[in-house]
């Protein structure tokens, strides 16, 4: 099959041949059809299997032909978890559609909010934004969605993971109710498929592969070694083996700092990102990767989520992530479109219990590698695959009524209609704080500031005055019914 076969016209079929192009991927060939018809989609498939191309080339297909965007609105809005990954589709949509007569925005945190409301006042056909970012804008009346055709909800495993949930379900509330639906996922967890039931309508369900699965074209081993041995041995075999690219992800935003040191200072040129970098910084280092000005690029997990480097030729798991479903998010990233690349672990005895998990969720052992000279003094326990199906370990939520340390370290600024955006202020790693900020709060109506969706809202309203008289037993519990009967309440 090819492009042109998909129903395409000939700017956008013109603009992908220019990118070298000819067949499409077994994704686009599914889901470009059934987006052009107008269906609702639900699709999943591993990273660097062409999902983004699935669904901006249709995008800008059904609106080229219709009423440009006017000041302030959307036509066309596709949410995604991190500013990278908002950066790359903006790239895609500006790519397949630098033919067409269409404006496309890209909105995120961590930058000035001006600039982008400006570009906004022009309309925008297309609009890519983090959800904080837009709940900021939208604020600000910056935007608008009386136009909006479609919803597009890219990498939303990861924005569930994240925290996003909450955010989500406000920006949901904002649009309109006659759009078409789109959302594509890594895998279909049960915490998807719960969000899809009030989002989709009948949808086009597309999975290209087994979920949880690893790409057949990534060759995958492990290094048993000593923790404290992890940074020399790592140094070794990118001297050895000659590693001109690779991508090496540290489970902590300190630890990718401290390897990023010891690897300069051994003569390796290398970069860390996280969430606790500038976005101009961030910038320059994913550029001097990507032009071969450095060799290593250490990364944290979100700082890594939508980096598109293509042939990529070897990821290393310096740490096992803690969630085991992060393993394929992970070495996703090399091997793409076919490439053959390489992932390797360096595995310490204190991630026995992570290596088993992982190896139960891809339903493989990983080879194991000895390097002459790192043997570990504690010998790394041997793991056996379990008959029972795994779940993904979910990330723990934090309970709103005790705020991390390093927040309670700032000062206790409030700051109306504020919204996180992942990466920003030090937030990697944890929920999302917009549903625990005033303003989020107001909004929702509840005296005690919490959302009346949020799960952490508190049942209990100060006792009123009719509590002390004969009928005070009646009034609680009347009160009490009509409470719960508000928390039942879902956003459409």
């Amino acid at each position: 099959m090819s492009f042109d076969q998909l129903g395409l016209s000939a700017p956008i079929l013109s603009a992908v041949a220019k990118q070298g192009y000819s067949e499409p991927s077994p994704i686009q060939a599914q889901s470009i059809p059934a987006i052009l018809e107008g269906r609702d989609v639900m699709a999943a498939a591993q990273t660097g299997t062409g999902k983004t191309a699935g669904f901006t080339l249709p995008l800008l297909e059904r609106l080229k032909d219709g009423q440009s965007a006017r000041s302030n609105q959307a036509r066309a809005l596709v949410l995604t978890p991190t500013r990278e990954l908002a950066a790359q589709v903006g790239d895609s949509v500006a790519t397949y559609g630098s033919e067409l007569p269409l404006r496309s925005t890209v909105v995120y945190g961590g930058v000035k909010i001006n600039p982008q409301m400006q570009k906004l006042r022009k309309g925008a056909d297309i609009l890519v934004a983090t959800p904080g970012r837009l709940l900021d804008l939208y604020n600000q009346n910056a935007v608008a969605f009386d136009q909006l055709e479609v919803l597009v909800l890219d990498e939303a495993d990861r924005m569930l993971d994240m925290g996003f949930i909450h955010d989500i379900k406000r920006i949901l509330k904002l649009l309109p109710k006659k759009r078409q639906n789109l959302l594509f996922s890594a895998t279909f967890s049960d915490d998807i498929r719960s969000l899809a039931k009030g989002l989709v309508y009948n949808p086009v369900e597309i999975s290209v592969t087994p979920a949880n699965s690893t790409a057949n074209t990534v060759e995958q081993w492990i290094y048993p070694v000593d923790k404290n041995q992890k940074s020399k041995l790592l140094s070794k075999l990118i001297s050895d083996n000659d590693w001109q690219q690779v991508l090496v992800f540290s489970r902590t935003k300190h630890g990718a700092n401290r390897l990023c040191k010891q690897l300069t200072a051994r003569g390796i040129s290398s970069a860390a990102i996280h969430g606790n970098k500038s976005q101009g910084a961030r910038t320059k280092a994913l550029a001097d990767f990507k032009s071969g000005r450095i060799r290593a690029l250490v990364a944290t997990d979100i700082a890594a989520r939508g980096l598109d480097i293509e042939q990529l030729p070897q990821v290393v798991n310096f740490d096992l992530p803690n969630v085991a479903e992060d393993y394929v998010h992970r070495i996703g990233r090399t091997g793409r479109a076919g490439a053959t690349g390489q992932a390797i672990s360096l595995v310490c005895s204190d991630e026995i219990k992570l290596l088993n998990d992982i190896e139960n969720l891809i339903k493989k052992l990983l080879p194991r590698k000895t390097q002459e000279g790192f043997e570990p003094s504690n010998e790394l326990p041997e793991t056996r695959l379990s008959n029972k199906p795994v779940k993904a370990k979910k990330p723990k939520k934090p309970k709103a009524a005790k705020p991390d340390a390093s927040d309670q370290s700032k000062p206790a600024k409030k700051k109306p209609q504020s919204h996180s955006t992942p990466g920003d202020k030090k937030n990697e790693g944890k929920k999302s704080s917009a549903s625990k900020r005033p303003a989020a709060r107001k909004q929702s109506g509840s005296k005690n500031g919490e959302s009346k969706n949020s799960p952490w809202a508190k049942s209990k309203r100060p006792a009123n005055k009719s509590r002390n008289s004969n009928n005070g037993n009646k009034s609680r519990n009347a009160n009490t019914g009509n409470r719960n009967t508000q928390a039942r309440k879902q956003p459409s």
